[in-house]
């Protein structure tokens, strides 16, 4: 049982309840839940499946590949602790991110193509992408941006369509990916400056795209307000423990932003499926690491 649990905290519960959202976000997009003739229950099954499999195998290996690093910063955590062997890690990972795969080819040859790219972009950011000043944030949300691809591949046409949308998740992650780069030694106020520019952004976006804006207004007024309290705080003083609350804050209210995305389709119950996704993140927040 000490290994499964070691296993699980390198997973990220959490976090892994957040890809579902995307999913659900990316089928709302292109009106899969919306009186579509060829609708089935087993696409969003596969779909969202992979999503979890594939983030859950991808911050595997972000923590096998930071072994070394923390061993010094967080050596408490499942592979420094050595509450599980490197080894294992490694296998876990590398099945999480085949069956990911294999899912989303079950469901079509776009969607599996989707997780591949989306498995590459992962391991990369682990190895050397989140080292990279620059690529490094695009990179992180690169990986966001294909996940809501993964869900709008259910129907390969309107994927296509509307294939700009993915800019927004892109802008969204790569902001919390800068403000992250200080929440063990603290970072600088410019930065969560720019951050907050971004989000402005991606939240404006959001809007514009919307079909029916007035539907989508409650949740992303509700996401801008509780990353903007935290984001604010950090500002004002920028220490390690103020970036992390803002960077474990944006990345659990994401279900918020793609809770919108459903909303602004007028699928109601489903928004509140997906809204209902947030609390069960928020719980497993309370036991597993976020960041």
């Amino acid at each position: 049982m000490s290994k499964i649990r070691a296993f699980a905290e390198l997973t990220r519960p959490a976090n892994v309840v957040t890809a579902l959202s995307d999913i659900m976000a990316g089928l709302a997009i292109v009106g899969f839940f919306f009186g579509r003739l060829d609708y089935q229950f087993y696409p969003a099954l596969f779909l969202g499946l992979s999503s979890m499999c594939l983030y859950a195998g991808g911050v595997v290996f972000n923590d096998v590949f930071d072994h070394e690093l923390d061993r010094t910063e967080r050596p408490e955590r499942a592979l420094p602790s050595g509450r599980i062997k490197r080894s294992e890690a490694i296998v876990g990972g590398i099945l999480l991110l085949a069956l990911g795969i294999f899912l989303a080819f079950w469901q079509s040859r776009l969607s599996g193509f989707v997780a591949i790219f989306i498995t590459a972009l992962a391991l990369f950011y682990d190895w050397k992408g989140k080292h990279m000043r620059i690529f490094g944030p695009i990179n992180m949300g690169l990986c966001r941006a294909f996940n809501l691809l993964l869900g709008m591949s259910v129907y390969e046409l309107d994927a296509l369509k509307h294939f700009p949308v993915i800019a927004i998740p892109l802008i969204y992650i790569a902001a919390i990916t800068l403000v992250s780069r200080g929440e063990v030694h603290g970072g600088k106020s410019i930065t969560l400056y720019f951050a907050g520019f971004l989000f402005l952004i991606v939240h404006a976006s959001q809007l514009f795209f919307a079909e029916k804006v007035e539907f989508a207004l409650v949740f992303v007024l509700a996401h801008f307000i509780l990353i903007f309290r935290k984001l604010s705080v950090a500002i004002k003083n920028p220490m390690g423990k103020n970036i992390g609350l803002t960077v474990k804050t944006g990345v659990l209210t994401l279900i918020l932003m793609n809770a919108a995305w459903v909303a602004s389709s007028g699928q109601w119950m489903v928004a509140l499926f997906v809204l209902a996704l947030l609390p069960v993140s928020l719980g497993l927040a309370k036991k597993f690491a976020v960041t």
